[in-house]
């Protein structure tokens, strides 16, 4: 229940939610009040607002630091003077992280994972081939869908010549929190991999952290252009610079609960075996 009321607010308060709100009071005062020139105001900001966060100098300036410093890709350790990548422990498992799906088993498998998931699940099997014998964990519920997010996952992951037996789909949880929850029984105290969009790496790692695991940031999808554009793509808005606005704010709102939120008795014990 607590998850389904934090989605529907988040999701009310997600950027053009909040825009089409107020810009639909601007005409109710434009309409059926006196307060003429206060809904003019309301809705030419409104207008400005959803304008200016579909351009991609400001969305992109928004988003990037989000993604911090979590840009760099996770590669092996190379000793010095060696053209040979090697690591001084090896990596045993590549958690990814579920994202947005829908199952629909007359597509082609990747069809099925829909927006950051695809670019987690690839840059996963990248890190994959650098890593021989890992294992893949892929976390997700099933929500309103026939199968789970962390299933289509593996299938798409198998599809692309992953060995069955070195993919482990968890399907219970349905957030990040969770996500650590399940994690934790399969990798124990053991270093691993965290494959997430760059964006959510931050929010990701401190849920993870908290249960005193040991989490190496692995971002994948990131979204903020700091690469030459056309004049043409910087200035005409765009619902895909929009969706980058969207992104930030998401996050941004994540951490504020994430802060805010208290720690699960769980986690605090976590924390407190490790310290001793």
């Amino acid at each position: 229940m607590l998850f389904l009321l934090k989605k529907y607010i988040g999701s009310l308060l997600m950027p053009l939610p909040l825009i089409i709100i107020v810009s639909f009071v601007a005409l109710l005062l434009l309409w059926f009040t006196r307060w003429q020139k206060t809904g003019k105001i309301i809705l030419s900001l409104s207008w400005l607002t959803l304008l200016l966060l579909g351009l991609q100098p400001i969305a992109d300036r928004l988003l990037l630091p989000v993604e911090g410093k979590y840009v760099q890709r996770y590669e092996p350790e190379a000793h010095s003077g060696s053209t040979h990548k090697t690591q001084a422990a090896p990596i045993k498992y590549i958690v990814v992280l579920g994202g947005g799906f829908t199952y629909n088993p007359h597509w082609a498998p990747s069809a099925n994972l829909i927006s950051n998931s695809l670019p987690r699940v690839t840059e996963g099997i990248r890190l994959y081939h650098l890593n021989p014998g890992a294992k893949m964990i892929f976390t997700g519920g099933k929500g309103v869908n026939a199968i789970s997010s962390a299933e289509i996952a593996a299938m798409v992951a198998q599809s692309m010549g992953i060995p069955v037996e070195d993919t482990i789909a968890l399907k219970k949880p349905l957030d990040t929190e969770e996500e650590s929850e399940e994690v934790e029984k399969v990798v124990g105290q053991q270093p691993f991999i965290l494959v997430t969009s760059a964006n959510h790496m931050k929010r990701s790692l401190k849920f993870f952290e908290q249960r005193g695991l040991h989490p190496i940031a692995g971002p994948a999808n990131q979204l903020a252009v700091t690469t030459p554009l056309y004049p043409w793509e910087k200035y005409i808005p765009s619902a895909y610079y929009f969706s980058h606005t969207e992104r930030a704010w998401y996050e941004t709102l994540g951490r504020i609960w994430q802060a805010i939120k208290p720690v699960s008795s769980d986690s605090q014990n976590q924390k407190e075996q490790k310290k001793e």
